[in-house]
């Protein structure tokens, strides 16, 4: 009878599992709550951080990366033989150019002028075609007189006009700052004009709920509406009078970088065309990093992908 009694008595320990359910068991080794008595302790994973989709930090100093990345291949090239020194100089052949041009030649001159044309042809555009986008974008009279003109103005080529303006004004500074001025003023009113045309007309419905003036409606409304496609406008100004100066530098021109660059041509002088090159890269890059330097700061109430 102790025998039997014995037999029929269930054992309670995890290596005999003879008529006790296996589910607690499974429960304890697989489950969250720990590892199973005297086996190995279970690796839990970490849940997976999504991955961001944003460009992630801004780096210091990011756009100078591929200049120098060029700068870098074009010496290496020139150290390795790989370039022809006639047609393309080693870069220290070009800063020793440079450099003599400075202190001996009219390098200081021809940049003072450079920058004086250019800066009187931008000033006198990005006037004009601020007041033009202004006049056709808050009013159906502007928009029907000015909107046409400039888009005919557009596809005309700009600098197919320079022997037209040098009858017109002759070939002294006037024809040169017009030409830049127009250059300039075409992306500034398409880009402000686009951007005027796409504020939502909720906007304009608040501001005659609120009683707003003409003037305060401008103020508060259509200028901050208007400003992020204003220095698009003004980033493609930039770059476009720089582009129209070197052409026009070359042309009828007794000063300046363009001219030059012309001169060497004639006398086969590859590293001083480098040398103006160069320094027009550095003067549109330059350009183009202090307006947008400007556009981050006026624009810094705006979150965007970039910011």
């Amino acid at each position: 009878m102790s025998a039997v009694t014995t037999s029929a008595t269930p054992s309670t320990t995890p290596s005999d599992t003879s008529g006790i359910p296996d589910a607690p068991y499974a429960r304890v080794s697989a489950g969250p709550a720990g590892p199973a008595p005297g086996g190995p302790a279970p690796r839990t994973r970490r849940p997976r951080r999504p991955r961001p989709l944003t460009p992630g930090r801004r780096l210091p100093a990011a756009r100078l990366a591929g200049p120098l990345l060029v700068l870098v291949l074009w010496a290496a090239a020139s150290a390795a033989g790989r370039l022809d020194p006639g047609a393309v100089p080693a870069p220290w052949t070009v800063l020793r150019t440079a450099g003599h041009l400075w202190t001996e030649g009219t390098l200081p001159t021809d940049v003072l002028t450079s920058l004086r044309r250019a800066a009187y042809g931008f000033a006198l555009g990005l006037t004009g075609g601020v007041l033009l986008a202004l006049a056709a974008g808050l009013t159906r009279t502007g928009e029907a007189l000015i909107d046409g003109t400039v888009n005919l103005n557009r596809a005309v080529p700009t600098l197919g006009l320079i022997p037209l303006f040098i009858l017109w004004l002759g070939i002294g500074e006037t024809f040169k700052v017009a030409i830049i001025a127009i250059v300039v003023y075409i992306p500034v009113y398409l880009n402000t004009h686009a951007a005027l045309s796409g504020i939502d007309s909720r906007y304009v419905e608040l501001a005659e709920v609120q009683g707003l003036s003409r003037w305060a409606f401008v103020r508060q409304i259509v200028v901050p509406g208007a400003l992020p496609g204003f220095f698009v406008g003004l980033r493609l100004g930039v770059t476009g009078s720089w582009l129209g100066l070197v052409v026009l530098e070359q042309i009828n021109a007794t000063s300046g970088l363009g001219y030059l660059m012309f001169q060497a041509q004639n006398y086969g002088q590859t590293d001083v065309i480098l040398v103006g090159l160069l320094i027009y890269g550095v003067f549109g890059l330059v350009s183009d990093s202090v307006v947008r330097l400007i556009e981050r700061r006026v624009l810094s109430w705006r979150r965007t992908l970039s910011s």
